[in-house]
């Protein structure tokens, strides 16, 4: 079973269906410059033996399934399951390329949407439309609480 998890670099392939490994696709050339490669980060002696890799690589996967799918119980849950899945994909990343590439692209993506987030327009809008969120909660609970007093929903009577 190859997962392709042991080499140091990506397939890149050209216009007329030649294959060269590179490093990283051209689209993705200057982003990976800061980036580490991708590939196994198993010790030596473990790639160095073909049964002891893949022992290797069922066990990480295993332990990372098993973060994920807690992860994932923790999200209708009380706990930090968005936190706890990422992590089990941190896991898998130490060993399987599809799960590096994936953690690069949230990377990007949560960078994208921290720069969208802190731009004063937009933070300037959000504050706007919080604000008057806020009043039609305020306006809204004034109104129930004129017409019902301080009884809870379910307490109130036919009127």
């Amino acid at each position: 079973m190859d997962t392709g998890s042991y080499g140091t670099g990506e397939v890149a392939v050209a216009a007329d269906g030649t294959k060269s490994d590179t490093n990283v696709a051209n689209s993705e050339a200057d982003v990976a410059k800061n980036e580490a490669p991708l590939g196994s980060r198993a010790p030596e002696f473990v790639r160095a033996r073909r049964m002891l890799h893949l022992s290797w690589q069922v066990a990480i996967f295993v332990v990372g399934l098993a973060v994920v799918v807690a992860g994932v119980i923790m999200l209708p849950l009380p706990g930090p399951g968005w936190i706890v899945i990422f992590g089990g994909m941190a896991i898998w990343a130490t060993e399987f390329v599809w799960a590096q590439l994936v953690l690069r692209w949230t990377k990007r993506k949560v960078t994208e949407a921290t720069e969208r987030a802190l731009d004063p327009k937009v933070r300037r809008r959000n504050i706007i439309l919080t604000t008057i969120g806020l009043v039609i909660v305020a306006v809204l609970v004034g109104v129930y609480v004129w017409k019902f007093g301080f009884e809870m929903p379910w307490n109130i009577k036919d009127q």
